[in-house]
């Protein structure tokens, strides 16, 4: 008798003790979790590759003229229209020379025209009017000329951007061919970059790409691909792909270093934990999932695209299971569960 009531204290001792823990029964050990519900938003699979900025349009403005600079009309970095005149050189000279050639072009004329009447009488001969001819055709050549030099002592703009830095000053004497500053449209800029030739059959125009830059670690930039190369280099096997970049503000400049992830695929309706629900045995990857009798469950699962902290499901979870995220130590299956959400401090998962 003294014994079977020591033993019936000593099992009403234990179930207590387990009761300190948290029980649901009698002595069913409840483990404190973290956990959070799968999420479904769309993940994208990328191919990784590294590229250069180049502007849409850049050109070296070069003196079309030999010349000595006489006034400059912009500022280093100045936004410029197209056409704007950005430096004349001296045209004192050239507006003499075509004013002896349209003078010496008017005498011709008149010249022309008189031996043309004469020739109607016989008056002159036929030699004479040709000679006449001829003058008037290399004087009206001369005036072209001289007007086109004129034309090339002022120095335009091609088309709207950006001037870079000016490589001349005033009372310079400026051979022809000389460059006198770049202008260098940057909205939208492209992006070329290399991808190897197996992925070639996943191609097409109008691809998303995502852009990433030193200098704006924590902006991407979004474009889509505008050209494919036709030829494969042999050296490295690979794809020349150009993308295009819209730059508003101008925070992307010619020659930046970029990240390209090239976007093969979007899944709108993927499956994503945060990748700390994740355990591996073998090559088995698996998860604990709280059922609706708060147990955890194992469950395995199939990984696709990883994320920033977290992972895309491909098989396994459905939207809105829970999965324990911290407490996996003291789990086992059908482990009864206390959960708790992460920390709201914590990043949620998103697409890398």
């Amino acid at each position: 008798m003294n014994a079977s009531i020591i033993l019936l204290m000593s099992l009403l001792l234990l179930a207590a003790g387990c009761g300190k823990k948290g029980q649901n029964g009698w002595g069913e050990m409840v483990v404190p979790v973290v956990a959070a519900p799968a999420q479904q938003q769309a993940v994208e699979e990328t191919i990784e590759a590294v590229g250069t900025l180049a502007a849409n349009e850049r050109v070296e403005v070069k003196s079309e003229a030999d010349g000595t600079v006489e006034a400059i009309h912009f500022e280093e970095g100045q936004q410029v229209e197209a056409g704007q005149v950005l430096a004349e050189l001296d045209q004192a000279k050239l507006r003499a020379a075509l004013a002896e050639a349209e003078a010496n072009l008017k005498l011709a004329e008149t010249t022309r025209q008189r031996y043309g009447a004469l020739l109607q009488t016989q008056a002159v001969a036929q030699q004479e009017v040709d000679q006449t001819e001829a003058t008037w055709a290399a004087s009206h050549a001369l005036v072209e000329r001289l007007t086109a030099e004129l034309k090339d002592a002022i120095i335009r703009a091609p088309f709207a951007g950006m001037a870079g830095a000016r490589l001349f000053s005033v009372g310079q004497f400026v051979p022809r061919g000389t460059t006198m500053t770049t202008v260098s449209d940057q909205d939208p800029m492209k992006v070329e970059f290399r991808i190897p030739e197996r992925f070639l059959g996943q191609l097409k125009p109008q691809q998303a790409v995502k852009v990433e830059t030193d200098a704006y670690p924590d902006t991407p930039f979004r474009g889509e691909v505008y050209f494919i190369d036709p030829e494969v280099e042999v050296a490295t096997r690979t794809l020349l792909l150009k993308a295009v970049v819209p730059n508003p503000q101008g925070r992307l400049r010619q020659g930046m270093f970029a990240r390209v992830a090239l976007v093969m695929k979007v899944n709108e309706q993927a499956v994503v934990i945060p990748e700390t629900a994740l355990l591996h045995q073998g090559d088995l990857t698996f998860v604990y999932v709280i059922d609706g009798e708060e147990h955890a469950q194992m469950r395995p699962v199939t990984v696709g695209v990883r994320l920033v902290n977290a992972v895309e499901i491909i098989e396994g979870l459905q939207p809105g299971e829970h999965v324990v995220l911290e407490g996996h130590q003291k789990l086992h299956p059908g482990a009864k569960v206390a959960p708790r959400p992460p920390d709201p401090s914590e990043s949620a998962p998103h697409p890398a």
